[in-house]
């Protein structure tokens, strides 16, 4: 979790409309999430002279052709997860930073993985002004994980994949849980997949639309 500087906030009202109007209505229940969702100052992770759009419900672009994702599918995601508050947690797709400061206030430690090093760069200045410290960042291919540090209680992958990589099921914890959107180019159905000793069980969410995770494990 970050530390507070104690700053006034000129997008607090913004950010209880976008709770009040998007994520309550949207069928979030988790009253962490909720929290942390009324806390993280999403305008501070989207484009410049973007500011003022931050808290609508629609995905930005944020360059290189990737997006910070609408409100409620982060909110959906991270509630997907299921966290208490111990877990060390993989993300892959840092893209923005957003997410990652979303599950920061949430969890023990957060290790997160971007292929692109403009936007890996760009979401650690982000990430340090803000005074987040329980996240560690990587630049590099997500598919194949973080193995050095596995395994990990919760993975989340913020960009649709072809099927799930073999590594990231590898490198889930006994009782851990993943989400990711699988499916074709332009549409993806979220999945959470959740593991038994060895065995995996599958349970699918909702439809979705992200771009494509890209590397050894996803698409080429």
């Amino acid at each position: 979790m970050r530390k507070n500087n104690g700053a006034p906030d000129p997008y607090a009202v913004a950010r209880r409309r976008m709770v009040s109007e998007q994520l309550i209505p949207g069928g979030i229940r988790d009253s962490r999430v909720i929290e942390a969702m009324g806390r993280v100052p999403r305008h501070a992770f989207v484009s410049q002279g973007m500011e003022d759009q931050a808290y609508l419900d629609r995905p930005l672009p944020i360059g290189m052709g990737q997006t910070i994702s609408q409100p409620l599918m982060v909110a959906i995601m991270t509630e997907s997860l299921a966290l208490c508050g111990t877990e060390r947690v993989l993300e892959i797709g840092t893209g923005s930073g957003y997410q990652a400061a979303i599950l920061a206030e949430l969890v023990r430690e957060v290790f997160t993985i971007e292929r692109i090093k403009d936007l890996s760069i760009r979401a650690r200045k982000i990430l340090y002004r803000l005074r987040y410290e329980n996240i560690k960042l990587r630049i590099g291919d997500g598919t194949l994980g973080w193995p050095e540090e596995a395994p990990f209680d919760r993975i989340v992958v913020t960009a649709g994949a072809p099927s799930v990589p073999e590594e990231l099921m590898k490198q889930l914890a006994d009782g851990g849980r993943l989400v990711i959107p699988v499916g074709g180019e332009d549409v993806q159905i979220l999945d959470i997949i959740s593991r038994s000793g060895e065995e995996f069980h599958k349970h699918s969410i909702t439809a979705c639309r992200f771009v494509k995770l890209v590397g050894a494990q996803g698409w080429q």
